[in-house]
């Protein structure tokens, strides 16, 4: 009996540092994803020797940004759930009193698959991006054909704007996808009762939750 507990032991150690590895290899490809966001832009050495039309060359660095948008999505709910997994195992080894003699966040789960802010950030450096490009073309290809005859109007001049409108439902989806993904695996895998209570702590933006949270 004590062998088959030490092999459960074992195993369970084993996935704690697998897990520790997937949450880096899941927080450091967002980085090869920025190097690639940015290397885009040089479609636009294209569109000054006339290869591409600028059109089109806005339109593929909106779809490489929703792409980073995309992977920050999945990225934040791989965290999460082997953020889960982590504190479920560590329920088996440490005691209440290590919420204080240790650390706290095995206590709860992050709430509602909450992005990390090393996520947040690129996030924001996709939407800015992207707010960039928007406002680049419109300056160029749409403000000024407003005072230009219908019949003068171009449809290439839209695809940024319909790539656009369609990159939202589809992030709309990837988000609410990854949601109750994270949800359901909380529900199904909540890990041992803690009696958190029993600690005066206070759950706030450190581990994801609002700063009113107790």
């Amino acid at each position: 009996m004590s062998e088959q507990i030490d092999r459960r032991d074992e195993l369970l150690l084993k996935m704690y540092d697998q897990l520790f590895n997937d949450i880096n290899r899941h927080i450091m490809v967002i980085w090869q994803s920025v190097s690639t966001i940015i290397g885009a832009f040089a479609i636009f050495a294209l569109v000054e020797k006339d290869i591409i039309p600028i059109d089109v060359a806005s339109g593929i660095i909106i779809v490489l940004i929703v792409w980073l948008i995309a992977h920050l999505y999945d990225a934040a709910y791989w965290y999460n759930r082997n953020l889960v997994i982590i504190a479920n195992i560590e329920r088996q080894f440490l005691k209440v009193s290590d919420l204080k003699d240790i650390h706290y966040y095995f206590g709860k789960h992050r709430p509602n698959n909450v992005m990390l802010t090393h996520l947040k950030i690129q996030y924001a450096l996709g939407v800015g991006l992207l707010l960039i490009v928007v406002l680049y073309h419109l300056s160029l290809r749409v403000i000024p054909g407003l005072t230009e005859p219908l019949t003068s109007f171009e449809l290439i001049r839209a695809t940024p704007y319909i790539i656009l409108i369609l990159s939202f439902f589809y992030l709309r989806y990837i988000r609410q996808k990854r949601k109750k993904a994270y949800s359901e695996f909380i529900e199904n895998s909540p890990g041992q009762d803690v009696n958190v209570a029993s600690q005066d702590l206070k759950y706030g933006v450190g581990h994801g939750f609002k700063e009113t949270n107790n």
